[in-house]
């Protein structure tokens, strides 16, 4: 349907795309543990926000579990050792970004059982809001969907904010990604507890789970695990890619609108990923923090592919050597194919908010185009664009540099970089990455600004 049959009708469009799962791979394998690595990396930043600030020296011995980082006011969160052993150097390691960050390097005992020794119960029945949100943020715990915004700070919203609802985002709508389906197949328990802490800190009387209708088995375990109780309710909704983006979720499971520029909690609504919730549920009982998370890793260039519980601070190099990945690979990416980041270097470690790991040999990319062509104005971007913007136009704008006129009038800020718009481009316009380098490009003009105002 093109735009001019968009105001003809005055429908609304069905927004986003259906793209290829891929999902076969890993779906239907179970969790394992993937082994330490002779070195682990820690970066001190992990998360949205600042970063932490090591309270360990070099050559210190740590438990599993133990604190290597405390937070730096309210927008950061603490490190925790992912195993025991001895910190050999605090220093600057590879990131993500390509640039280097401070890290610390933790050398595991090989002899050690790996137990995690740090940590006590407690009486979450009687703390008060303030008093979850504290132990949250001790936890270390951010979203694990990707983003890795810190997870107190959303467990304190804007003091007018009035919630009534949290959503739980169970929707993996990335191709090759199955890491929030095993989570909700083998930890539903943990799931629920943790979205009932989320409850009580936020003091609202019902939660909804929405999750894609092609991974029932997911819904059906968490309704099994829900018995009873209604407060909180499983809704399968229709597998399509961005579903789980925040604002399509909550416009398909309550027909809220957050408006541009808006967070949730402008509708009444608190947004948390499924398999944060579930951290939340099994660390914050026994005040333990975050020291691994389940990776998928996979694609054509590994040979065992698979969902795997990681050390935070495993060497991509060490993980794709033990999941039987081949010399051949001409890229990879951290995340799904759709939103993920290429990386130019194994040395890179994996931090909270990598959800998976994809490997694409040398001839997967033998499909791609040769050239750019000019765009033909067919509207098929803005039919499927989540948001409903106009990356046609802000394309164009971004050819012409126009990067303050893209945020001020065509509302740049509010895409998310999803990807659909290039996905169905025909003449295979890379427009997330104009409008990344558009987002850039302001930022580095504000903070000129900035800077010139305190002058």
């Amino acid at each position: 349907m093109s735009l001019l049959n968009i105001f003809k009708s005055g429908k609304a469009l069905d927004r986003g795309v259906h793209v290829p799962e891929y999902k076969e791979q890993t779906a239907h394998l179970p969790i394992r543990r993937l082994p330490f690595a002779p070195m682990l990396v820690v970066p001190l930043s992990q998360h949205a926000g600042a970063p932490a600030v090591a309270v360990v020296r070099e050559g210190q011995e740590v438990v599993r579990g133990e604190p290597l980082a405390k937070e730096d006011g309210f927008m950061s969160v603490p490190m925790h050792s992912p195993a025991t052993g001895r910190i050999e150097k605090i220093g600057l390691a590879p990131s993500v970004r390509g640039e280097l960050a401070p890290a610390i390097y933790l050398k595991p005992y090989p002899s050690s059982s790996q137990e995690v020794l740090y940590g006590a119960p407690q009486d979450i029945q009687n703390m008060t809001p303030d008093q979850i949100v504290s132990a949250v943020q001790r936890t270390g715990a951010v979203g694990l969907g990707g983003a890795a915004f810190p997870t107190h700070v959303k467990m304190r919203p804007p003091k007018d904010a009035r919630l009534d609802t949290i959503v739980v985002n169970g929707c993996e709508c990335e191709p090759f990604l199955t890491t929030d389906p095993r989570v909700m197949l083998e930890q539903p328990a943990e799931v629920i507890q943790g979205t009932r802490i989320a409850m009580k800190c936020l003091s609202v009387p019902r939660a909804v789970i929405g999750v894609e209708n092609n991974k029932m088995d997911a819904v059906e375990a968490l309704r099994k695990a829900l018995g009873s109780e209604t407060a909180i309710t499983v809704e399968a909704i229709e597998a399509k890619y961005p579903q789980g983006a925040e604002k399509m979720l909550i416009k398909v499971l309550l027909n809220r609108e957050v408006p541009s520029g808006g967070l949730p909690s402008a509708v009444g609504v608190a947004v948390f990923n499924v398999a944060t919730l579930a951290q939340i549920g099994e660390l914050l009982p026994v005040h333990q923090g975050l020291i691994e998370r389940v990776v998928t890793i996979t694609g054509p260039a590994v040979s065992k592919p698979g969902n795997y519980l990681t050390a935070l601070g495993t060497p991509l190099r060490f993980a794709l050597q033990q999941a039987g990945c081949t010399d051949e690979t001409a890229s990879v990416i951290l995340g799904g194919p759709m939103m993920g980041p290429s990386i130019s270097s194994l040395d890179v470690p994996i931090t909270k908010g990598v959800t998976g790991i994809l490997v694409m040999g040398r001839a997967d990319f033998n499909h791609r185009p040769d050239r750019i062509y000019p765009c033909i104005r067919c509207a098929a971007c803005v039919d499927v664009c989540p948001l409903h913007l106009n990356p046609s136009r802000l394309g164009m704008l971004a050819r012409k540099h126009e990067y303050e006129t893209m945020e001020s009038q065509f509302h740049l800020m509010d895409c998310f970089e999803c990807g659909c718009c290039a996905y169905v481009c025909p003449s295979h316009i890379p427009l997330v990455q104009h409008f990344r380098v558009a987002k850039q490009m302001n930022r580095e003009r504000k903070a000129r600004e900035r800077e010139t105002a305190k002058a």
